[in-house]
């Protein structure tokens, strides 16, 4: 190896760099058992961002409107409030909340489909705190699904 390629493997990263020398992983979903592509497939980040954007916005609309006066820090922790109950009893109970629905995407649990109740009071709470959101494994869970045993799919 010369010291462009060992350059170029640090920069890319260590998944690259074993992809390079022959590992191969797979693709995200496989070992839970998800299809490569389509419906029931593992959530791209992107629309994952984009629906929790559109939830936000929605939550600080909704407190700087109805609840706080002016926008300031009350607004915003009305806002995560409203996220909070949002994502607890959407996800709770049809498993999406409007964000995610709007990008075609739905939260399900590994071994029952469905998401009960605790899971989503669980895997809110974590989104809430952020940091586990930020950790992601190989398949591109994030900590929080992964604490509360979700996946996010592709509807």
């Amino acid at each position: 190896m010369d010291k462009r390629q060992a350059i170029g493997s640090w920069l890319s990263g260590p998944r690259a760099a074993a992809e390079n020398a022959g590992v191969d992983f797979g693709y995200r979903g496989q070992q839970l058992g998800l299809p490569e592509e389509g419906p029931g497939s593992i959530a791209r980040p992107g629309r994952r961002l984009g629906a929790l954007a559109v939830d936000w916005g929605l939550c600080v609309l909704i407190a700087y409107g109805l609840i706080a006066d002016g926008y300031g820090q009350a607004t915003s922790n009305w806002a995560l409030l409203l996220f909070f109950v949002l994502g607890a009893l959407t996800v709770g109970t049809v498993g999406f909340t409007p964000g995610k629905r709007l990008f075609g995407l739905r939260v399900v649990a590994l071994e029952s489909g469905t998401v009960n109740p605790l899971r989503a009071l669980l895997r809110t709470a974590l989104l809430c705190v952020a940091i586990p959101a930020l950790i992601w494994d190989r398949d591109g869970r994030g900590l929080h699904d992964r604490l509360a045993q979700t996946v996010e799919v592709r509807i």
